[in-house]
């Protein structure tokens, strides 16, 4: 190996032990904990009907993994060591069947499987879960659509659609997070009372629990 050689791949070599002297930073990872509903469960069953509720979908900067922010309303961008554990669209489409089960107005609540023995099936889109930083402050801001359709006759039986907002006092990605859980569980409780509201839901389980007496008749 001549001279010039050595002293090449001697300078190659630090400089890579001087690149390699920096920290190394590791991915941090999250996950919504979204809290049961503040509201007591029904003492019985409202609503003679079963529903399977699909897995929430969501935007594809959402799928990404990384925890979303905008500095405008047109612009997106992403924490490079701040990523979610687990899929914010499962998370919520879990949160949701346990809120519809805890609320009693179905029979039966359960995931989409696919299968059509389920008399009603809930769709939903999250449509927003972000850090918002602009506007004044930190917020975080969280949008949830969804719908009911009898699954027999593709009859739309609900729509709902519930934003919320939360301003963010102390600014690390850990409290961002805790408002985006309380900013969902906010928006899916606001989507449960609609649907105890909606009067074609209510109005369909009547006429059939009359149904059923006059066929005992």
């Amino acid at each position: 190996m001549s001279e010039m050689t050595t002293v090449t791949a001697t300078a190659c070599v630090a400089a890579m032990l001087l690149c390699g002297c920096g920290e190394i930073r590791y991915p941090k990872y999250y996950t919504l904990n979204i809290a049961a509903p503040s509201k007591p469960a029904a003492d019985d069953v409202r609503r003679s009907v079963t529903v399977a509720v699909r897995r929430f979908d969501t935007p594809d900067y959402i799928r990404q993994g990384r925890i979303v922010y905008r500095e405008t309303p047109e612009e997106i961008g992403f924490y490079d060591y701040h990523r979610w554990a687990a899929d914010p669209g499962t998370t919520i489409t879990t949160a949701m069947i346990d809120a519809l089960r805890s609320s009693r107005l179905f029979s039966l609540v359960v995931p989409y499987d696919g299968r059509e023995q389920h008399e009603c099936v809930l769709s939903g889109r999250v449509e927003r879960l972000d850090e918002v930083d602009y506007g004044g402050g930190v917020s975080v801001e969280a949008r949830i659509l969804a719908e009911l359709v009898n699954q027999r006759t593709g009859e739309t039986l609900w729509t709902g659609d519930a934003s919320e907002t939360s301003k963010i006092e102390t600014r690390t990605v850990g409290a961002v997070v805790d408002a985006m859980s309380h900013v969902v569980a906010t928006s899916i409780e606001r989507l449960v009372a609609s649907m105890e509201l909606q009067p074609v839901v209510r109005d369909r389980h009547a006429d059939r629990e009359g149904t059923n007496v006059s066929e005992r008749r």
